[in-house]
């Protein structure tokens, strides 16, 4: 007749048993970590440091609407002095 001590699992054994379940809750936290949506992997791009939380800075917009030809080149010019001007009064 075997008593409590004769059967059951040896060292190795648990050692197994414990690694088996940390790698199973590793795999399982990398998984929902990977699935959830979040700003590093929705493809969004960093801002610029001179960006403050999603805005364009002044200078920014003025290039924005050069650019699309709302401004002509004298107009960009002076405004783009007295932005420049301005921040440096700061």
């Amino acid at each position: 007749m075997m008593g409590w001590y004769g059967g059951g699992m040896g060292g190795g054994a648990w050692i197994f048993m414990g690694l088996f379940w940390v790698i199973l809750i590793a795999a399982i936290i990398w998984l929902v970590v990977r699935l959830l949506p979040s700003s590093s992997h929705s493809g969004a791009t960093t801002a610029p440091p001179h960006q403050v939380s999603g805005q364009e800075s002044p200078l920014d917009v003025l290039d924005r609407r050069f650019a699309s030809g709302e401004l002509d080149l004298e107009t960009y010019q002076a405004q783009r002095a007295a932005l420049i001007a301005a921040r440096g009064s700061r």
